[in-house]
C-alpha cells in the first residue's frame, strides 16, 4: 500500500510538474543563452533529482523531473523550446552519443553472457565449487574484494565482472545484495583511481596540460586518503564483523534468509533461478567465458590506443577508447561463449540465442537509468555548471592555500554528486589546480590534484545518477535506491575522515606522514564505533 501510495506522488508531481511548466513558459520569449547559465541555479536540477530519488525511493521519475527542470531552465521558461531540448539536446544527444552507444553495447552483451552462464549452470557449478573453497561470510566478501582489486582495468568492467563471477558464492553464504553492490562499488573506481594502468589513469593524465599526467597521477597516489581509507574501512568492517546505518537492517535480513531486502527482486531472481537448472553445467563454463572476457577486452582496447601500431603498452592504454574496447571485446567473448556451449552439448545454438534477449531484459533497468543520468548531465552542461564551479574556485584559491586541497575535495564531492560524473569533475577542477600551484608549490600542487581525484570518487560513491553506482547495481542485481541508501552511510563516514586528512596534509605536504596518520584514524574510528555500538545494544 505504502509503495502504491508512493508512485501516486511520483506520477502526480510529474504531471504537476509539465503543466506548470506548460502554463507558466508558454508565452515567455526565448533569448539565445540561459537566464541561469553559470550560476547557483545550474547545479539545482541534479539536486532535485537526487533528493526525490532519495526520498520516494523511485528513481525513474525522480530522474525525468530532474531532467524537466533542466530543460525548462535551459530554454528560459518556453515551452516549446523545453520539449525539444529535454528530448533533441537531452534524451535523444546521448543515445546518439557513440561512447554512449557502446558502453550501452557492452552491457547488454555482458547481460546476454549472464544470462548464458547461469543457464549452462556455470554459476552454480562455480558457486558449489567455491563453497567447498570459501568457509564463511567473511571469506566469501574478502574474496569479493580481492577479485574487484584484481580487475582494476575499468570501473565499468570491474562492476559488471565482479557481479557476474561472485555473485553465486556471496548468495551462498547469504551477503546481502545491498552489501555485495557496496564491496563491487568499493572496489571499482577506488581501485582504479589509484592503479597507473586504468582508463581513470588515462583520464586524469589527459587532463594535466604541461605536465608529465602520467607520473604525476603516480605521485598523486599516496595522497588519494578517499580511495585508501575506503579499501581499508571496508576490509576492516568485514574483518571486524559489524556495519552500520541501513547497511545493517540488510544485512540482518539477509542472514534470516532475506539477502535482497526487496520482495519483487527476490521473487524474479527465484524464477530466473529455477529455470537455470542445468546438471551439464562445470566450472569451466564460467571461467572459460570470464577469462575471455577479460583478456579480450584488454586486447581490444590496448588496440584502439595504437599499441598494434607500434605503440607502448602504457601510451596505448594512456590513449585508447575504453568504449569501443569493451564492447568489441565483449562480442568476441559472447562468441567464444556460444560456441563453448554448443561444442561442450552444454547448450543447443536455439537455447544460447534465447539468451541474448533474457540478457537484454537484465539490464534494461540499468540502461533506462544511465539514459536518464546521462540526460541530467547534459543539462548542467547547457546550463554552464562547470563555468560556475571554476569561477567558485578560483575565487577561493587565493585566500586559504593550506587549505586548499581540503576546499577541493569538498568542491569536488559536491559536484560529482550533483553532476553523477567523476570525469567531468576532473576536467573542471584539475586545470584550476594546475594554473593555481604550478609556478609556486609543486607538492602542494600534487596534493590538491589527488583531493580533486578523491573527492571526485567519492561523490561518485554518494551520488544515485553516478554511472559507476548504477553499474555497481546492475552488476549485484540489487535495487538501485537501497545501494545508494545503504552505502551513503559508509561513503559519508570514509568522506568526513578524507577531509580531516586533507586539511593536515595540507600543512604538513608528506605522504610519508600523513598516509599512516590517515590509515590509523580510520582503524581507530572503526574500532571505537563498533565499541560504541556493543554499549548501545
Amino acid at each position: 500500500m505504502l509503495k502504491n501510495k508512493r508512485s501516486l506522488i511520483c506520477i502526480a508531481v510529474v504531471v504537476l510538474a509539465m503543466i506548470v511548466v506548460g502554463i507558466v513558459s508558454y508565452n515567455v520569449e526565448m533569448v539565445p543563452t540561459p537566464s541561469t547559465y553559470a550560476s547557483f541555479w545550474a547545479l539545482v536540477p541534479p539536486v532535485i533529482a537526487i533528493a526525490l530519488a532519495l526520498i520516494t525511493k523511485e528513481v525513474y521519475s525522480s530522474l525525468f523531473i530532474g531532467i524537466l527542470v533542466g530543460g525548462v531552465f535551459a530554454a528560459n521558461f518556453h515551452f516549446e523550446k523545453t520539449m525539444t531540448t529535454i528530448f533533441n539536446d537531452g534524451i535523444v544527444a546521448v543515445l546518439t552519443d557513440s561512447y554512449n552507444v557502446g558502453i550501452l553495447i557492452f552491457l547488454v552483451i555482458l547481460g546476454a553472457m549472464v544470462s548464458l552462464m547461469n543457464k549452462a549452470g556455470g554459476s552454480r557449478a562455480f558457486g558449489a565449487w567455491a563453497s567447498e573453497h570459501i568457509k564463511s561470510r567473511v571469506g566469501a566478501q574478502l574474496a569479493t574484494i580481492l577479485l574487484g582489486a584484481l580487475i582494476f582495468i575499468d570501473d565499468y568492467f570491474n562492476c559488471l565482472t565482479v557481479g557476474s563471477v561472485m555473485k553465486p558464492v556471496s548468495d551462498k553464504f547469504k551477503v546481502s545484495r545491498s552489501k555485495f553492490a557496496y564491496l563491487i562499488d568499493a572496489t571499482a573506481a577506488p581501485i582504479c583511481i589509484i592503479a597507473p594502468i586504468s582508463s581513470w589513469a588515462a583520464a586524469v593524465s589527459g587532463f594535466v596540460e604541461g605536465e608529465d599526467g602520467l607520473a604525476l597521477f603516480v605521485r598523486a597516489i599516496p595522497y588519494n586518503f578517499y580511495a585508501i581509507l575506503t579499501i581499508v574501512m571496508m576490509v576492516g568492517m568485514v574483518l571486524m564483523k559489524f556495519e552500520f546505518g541501513s547497511m545493517e537492517k540488510h544485512e540482518r535480513n539477509a542472514k534470516n534468509g532475506d539477502i535482497f531486502s526487496d520482495v519483487k527482486i527476490a521473487a524474479e531472481a527465484a524464477r530466473k533461478d529455477a529455470e537455470s537448472e542445468n546438471s551439464k553445467g562445470k566450472v569451466i563454463d564460467l571461467l572459460i567465458p570470464i577469462v575471455s572476457l577479460i583478456v579480450l577486452c584488454v586486447i581490444f582496447m590496448i588496440y584502439t590506443g595504437g599499441f598494434f601500431s607500434g605503440e607502448s603498452f602504457i601510451t596505448a592504454f594512456s590513449q585508447s577508447d575504453a568504449s569501443v574496447g569493451l564492447a568489441l571485446g565483449s562480442f568476441f567473448a559472447l562468441v567464444i561463449t556460444v560456441f563453448l556451449y554448443v561444442i561442450r552439448d552444454v547448450l543447443d545454438f536455439r537455447s544460447c540465442m534465447e539468451c541474448i534477449p533474457d540478457g537484454f531484459k537484465q539490464m534494461v533497468p540499468a540502461i533506462l537509468i544511465l539514459t536518464f543520468a546521462w540526460s541530467l548531465k547534459g543539462m548542467t552542461d547547457m546550463l554552464g555548471a562547470k563555468e560556475f564551479v571554476a569561477t567558485v574556485m578560483q575565487n577561493v584559491s587565493g585566500n586559504f592555500m593550506n587549505f586548499l586541497p581540503a576546499v577541493v575535495f569538498l568542491v569536488g564531492c559536491f559536484l560529482a554528486f550533483a553532476t553523477g560524473t567523476s570525469w567531468g569533475t576532473f576536467g573542471i577542477l584539475i586545470p584550476i589546480v594546475v594554473a593555481v600551484f604550478q609556478n609556486s608549490n609543486y607538492e602542494l600542487m600534487i596534493i590538491s590534484i589527488s583531493a580533486c581525484m578523491a573527492g571526485a570518487v567519492c561523490g561518485d560513491h554518494c551520488s544515485p545518477i553516478s554511472d559507476t553506482t548504477i553499474m555497481a547495481s546492475a552488476g549485484a542485481q540489487c535495487n538501485h535506491v537501497n545501494h545508494v541508501s545503504t552505502q551513503l552511510p559508509y561513503a559519508v563516514f570514509a568522506a568526513a575522515v578524507s577531509f580531516v586528512c586533507y586539511i593536515v596534509a595540507g600543512f604538513v605536504q608528506s605522504w610519508i606522514i600523513t598516509l599512516p596518520i590517515a590509515i590509523v584514524v580510520m582503524i581507530g574510528m572503526l574500532l571505537l564505533m563498533k565499541n560504541l555500538k556493543k554499549e548501545t545494544n
